[in-house]
């Protein structure tokens, strides 16, 4: 049986990891991970709301410290405490589109950044600075610019 977070999320999927399972990592949060997990899925369910009810495929949610330093995520991600989703909805439409119309509609939330054009990463905490980001390689870097690009 799937364990569902929310009506449209489950724990599976926000957990899933194909570098753990590649790489044979352990990515089964503990309990108290679990419980903020419902919270961020059950923000997940505004932002479905907000992109027209459309599906959302969640490519990265919860990551144990092993899988987070395995794809090189930030030490101090909040994909660690289960607080951010990186997502598309491509029934909505491009990554730019479903970050700027995010951008200015959803409220509350700590970060939205277009991340390469490939994916929109909403973190849900633990803080609330409202950061519109889009991020790009340059030279082999990220590098972070203020805003969305195309808003």
């Amino acid at each position: 049986m799937t364990r569902r977070l929310s009506d449209h999320f489950t724990l599976a999927e926000m957990t899933a990891s194909n570098t753990a399972a590649r790489k044979g990592l352990s990515n089964v949060p503990p309990p108290e991970i679990v419980d903020q997990l419902i919270l961020t899925a059950n923000r997940m369910e505004k932002v479905r709301d907000l992109l027209g009810g459309k599906p959302i495929r969640v490519l990265s949610g919860y990551r144990s410290d092993a899988v987070n330093r395995a794809v090189g995520g930030s030490r101090t991600s909040a994909h660690r405490t289960g607080h951010a989703v990186d997502f598309v909805c491509p029934e909505f439409g491009t990554v730019a589109e479903v970050a700027a119309h995010l951008a200015q509609h959803l409220t509350g939330y700590d970060q939205i950044i277009e991340e390469f054009g490939q994916w929109i990463h909403v973190g849900f905490g633990p803080g609330t600075r409202g950061q519109k980001l889009t991020a790009r390689k340059v030279g082999g870097r990220t590098r972070y610019t203020k805003g969305i690009v195309g808003q």
